[in-house]
C-alpha cells in the first residue's frame, strides 16, 4: 500500500469573498516532524547561454533571466514547497497519490517545480506553461523525504495564483489537467479534486487514459474519478468552510486563524507530520500596491507567528532564517543519498523550539509569550494593511529591512 501523503493545505480566496480587492493565499506545508523548513530569498539573475541548473535530484538548462524569489522550503532540497516571486505570483505544491505509482527514479520533485515556475513565470498562467513543459522533458519522481531508509514518492498538485487569477494544476506522470478560477474561495489538499471543469491539458490525456482502459469516452471525462485510487478525492477541505463564513472578509488575518486551526485538521500536528512551516500572501488586484508575502519560518502556525516580506531591490538578507550550508559534503548529494541527517535547525528554528517547550512546560509563561508574540504579530499586520490603504506610492527603503526587523524583534523577545 502506498504511504498517505503528507496532509497539507492550500487555500486562495478572491473578491467578492476576500476584503478590498485583495487576493489572498494561504498554505500550511504538512512534512515529516522532524524537518527543518528555511525562508530564502534569491535576486533577479541573468544567466550564460547554455549553463545549467542543479535541481535537488538533476541538472537542467537554465533559462536566460530567473525572476526573484522567496521561498519557504525543507532546507535538504533544492526547490520550495511554497514561495512568491516579484511579480506577484505565487506557487504551492501538494503531494498526492494517484492510480499511476509516482517513480522512485530521480527527476524533477513536485519542489523543484514550485521554485521553476516561481523563476520563470511572471503571470500564473506562465508558471503552469513552465511547470508542465518541464513535466513534459524531464518528468517527476525521486525521494520526497530525506530518508536514506526507504523512497517515498508521490504524484503533485500545485495552486499557482497571480493578482488576477488562479489556475489549480493536478499531474499524474507527465499527464495533466488544470482549472482556473477567478472568483470564490477554493482549497486543495492531497487529493486530487479536478472534476468535470478542465480548461488546459496534456494534448494526449484523454487518449492515454482510454488507452488504460481508465475511461471509456462516453461518459463526462472527470479527472479526479479517472485517476483517484478508489473514492478518496471527495472529502477534502475542511478549512474551505471557515473561509466562506467570513463572507466576503477574507483578509490575511483570517487566512492565519484558518492555518491556525487543529480543529479542523488544517493545522497537522500528528504522529508522523507537522505543519513544518506556513504562508500567507495578499495579492491587490490593483498593480500599484505591492503583494505582501507572510513566512513563519517555523513549526506550527498556532505557536508561531506570520512575518511580512514585500520584495524590492537589494531587500536585506536574513541569515537568522537560514539553515546552514553544507555545500557538496551535504548527505542530500551524495549517492546513496541522506546516509545521515546533518543537524539543519536555523536560528529562528532553534529559538522557537525553546519557546514551544516553555509553552508545553510551563502554561503561565508560555501564554504569556504567546500574547506577547500575536502582539507583535498584530503590529506587523496593522503596519501593512496602513501600506495597502495609502494613496501615495510606497517608498522601498521603509520595507528593505522588513522581513530582517521582524525575524530580529521575534528573536529578541525568545531571548
Amino acid at each position: 500500500r502506498m504511504a498517505a501523503a503528507p496532509p497539507s493545505y492550500c487555500f486562495v480566496a478572491f473578491p467578492p469573498c476576500s476584503k478590498d480587492g485583495l487576493v489572498v493565499f494561504g498554505k500550511n506545508s504538512a512534512r515529516p516532524r522532524d524537518e527543518v523548513q528555511e525562508v530564502v530569498y534569491f535576486a533577479a539573475a541573468e544567466h550564460d547561454p547554455g549553463s545549467k541548473v542543479e535541481c535537488t535530484y538533476i541538472e537542467i538548462e537554465q533559462v536566460p533571466k530567473t525572476h526573484a524569489v522567496v521561498l519557504s522550503r525543507p532546507s535538504w532540497l533544492w526547490g520550495a514547497e511554497m514561495g512568491a516571486n516579484e511579480h506577484g505570483v505565487c506557487v504551492a505544491n501538494e503531494a498526492v497519490v494517484t492510480r499511476e505509482p509516482a517513480s522512485e527514479s530521480e527527476a524533477l520533485l513536485g519542489m523543484d517545480l514550485v521554485r521553476l515556475g516561481l523563476e520563470r513565470g511572471a503571470t500564473a498562467k506562465e508558471a503552469l506553461d513552465v511547470i508542465v513543459a518541464l513535466l513534459e522533458e524531464h518528468g517527476q519522481g525521486g525521494n520526497y523525504y530525506e530518508d536514506g531508509s526507504s523512497c517515498h514518492t508521490f504524484q503533485s498538485a500545485f495552486l499557482i495564483v497571480d493578482r488576477n487569477e488562479a489556475w489549480i494544476l493536478e499531474t499524474s506522470g507527465k499527464y495533466w489537467a488544470a482549472e482556473k478560477i477567478t472568483e470564490g474561495v477554493k482549497c486543495i489538499c492531497n487529493q486530487l479534486s479536478l472534476t468535470t471543469k478542465i480548461d488546459a491539458e496534456h494534448p494526449e490525456l484523454r487518449n492515454y487514459v482510454k488507452s488504460q482502459g481508465w475511461w471509456n469516452g462516453d461518459s463526462d471525462f472527470n479527472f479526479s474519478e479517472v485517476f483517484s485510487l478508489a473514492d478518496d478525492h471527495l472529502a477534502c477541505c475542511s478549512g474551505r468552510e471557515s473561509l466562506e463564513k467570513q463572507g466576503g472578509d477574507v483578509s490575511a488575518q483570517a487566512m492565519i486563524d484558518v492555518l491556525r486551526d487543529k480543529d479542523s485538521g488544517v493545522c497537522v500536528d500528528s504522529e508522523s507530520f507537522l505543519t513544518t512551516a506556513s504562508i500567507v500572501s495578499v495579492l491587490p488586484q490593483d498593480p500599484s500596491f505591492p503583494c505582501i508575502h507572510y513566512f513563519t519560518g517555523t513549526p506550527d502556525p498556532s505557536r508561531s507567528i506570520f512575518k511580512p516580506f514585500i520584495f524590492v531591490d537589494d531587500v536585506k538578507l536574513v541569515p537568522k532564517v537560514q539553515s546552514p550550508s553544507f555545500g557538496n559534503d551535504d548527505p542530500a548529494k551524495k549517492i546513496p543519498r541522506f546516509q545521515e541527517k546533518p543537524d539543519r535547525r536555523h536560528e529562528l528554528y532553534k529559538a522557537h523550539e525553546w519557546a514551544r517547550s516553555l509553552l508545553e512546560k510551563d502554561q503561565d509563561k508560555g501564554q504569556k509569550l504567546m500574547r506577547i508574540m500575536l502582539d507583535l504579530e498584530k503590529q506587523g499586520l496593522e503596519a501593512m494593511e496602513d501600506i495597502l490603504s495609502r494613496t501615495e506610492i510606497l517608498d522601498p527603503a521603509e520595507v528593505v529591512d522588513l522581513f530582517y526587523d521582524c525575524v530580529d524583534t521575534e528573536l529578541k523577545f525568545f531571548k
